[in-house]
């Protein structure tokens, strides 16, 4: 047994759980292509563990052409139905046409903004917030800023960004900590 301090929901047990919340969880994320592969990710979480996607993740690296956004992009109905017939990732249709929709959003505003990681730290003022929450039961569901960048990335054609799970991918990323 290791000596680290971790949040109520990562356990104990699964070293693969354990490994991400010491080494990536709540780290600062700029890059890009990274972001918007780990907002797909969380999209597919919805109505799932994380560690359910986690154990899955290198599958979608596979499966998803390394989450290469101008790849995705095009995606036709062909290429939904292969990826449905992936058993190494969510097979829900509605997720996999959401990753399509989200990478053209992400090249819109990589077209628009010059990048989505400037975009979207903008929404906590390019610096990560660091809360006080003592307990798990004091972290809300959702916050000022995750509405604001779920309807931002809404009106630009994303599915799956909801506030509570952008609320999910901002702590994953650094923006909102503690």
């Amino acid at each position: 047994m290791d000596n680290n301090i971790r949040c109520g929901w990562c356990g104990t047990t699964d070293l693969l759980y354990m490994r991400y919340h010491d080494e990536e969880w709540g780290v600062p994320e700029y890059d890009d292509q990274r972001l918007f592969a780990k907002l797909i990710l969380d999209g597919a979480q919805a109505g799932l563990s994380w560690i359910t996607i986690l154990r899955k993740r290198e599958n979608y690296w596979a499966a998803f052409d390394q989450f290469d956004p101008e790849k995705i992009a095009r995606y036709d109905e062909a290429k939904i139905a292969e990826l449905l017939q992936n058993p190494g990732i969510v097979r829900n249709r509605l997720k996999v046409q959401s990753a399509v929709k989200n990478a053209r959003g992400y090249l819109e505003i990589m077209e628009k903004e010059g990048s989505f990681s400037t975009f979207l730290w903008g929404f906590v003022g390019g610096a990560p917030i660091q809360n006080s929450w003592r307990s798990l039961a004091e972290v809300p569901a959702e916050t000022k800023e995750s509405q604001a960048m779920s309807k931002a990335l809404k009106k630009r054609g994303f599915s799956f960004v909801g506030p509570t799970i952008i609320y999910a991918f901002m702590q994953t990323n650094g923006h909102l900590c503690g």
